[in-house]
């Protein structure tokens, strides 16, 4: 394993999950949270589970990301903060 990048991949995995908490706009949170389950994809290819990562590209960044999108979709996506 190659310690820098994956220094590297958990500095942009932390920077998404406390992006994800802090943003107000509720679309934005999803995309960024998807980008989080991306960054973990390539961490646990890294780390050599290639099977884990399959599953959380597929699952974590592809088809929670539609569901989430589609239920922003149907809410209303601006807070009164």
């Amino acid at each position: 394993m190659i310690w820098q990048l994956d220094l590297i991949l958990c500095l942009f995995i932390i920077i998404c999950a406390i992006a994800a908490i802090n943003v107000k706009d509720l679309l934005a949170a999803v995309i960024i949270l998807g980008a989080y389950s991306f960054f973990m994809c390539l961490l646990w290819t890294e780390m050599g589970a290639v099977d884990v990562a399959f599953t959380e590209a597929s699952v974590g960044a592809g088809v929670g990301t539609v569901l989430f999108i589609a239920a922003v979709s149907k809410t209303k996506r601006r807070s009164k903060d």
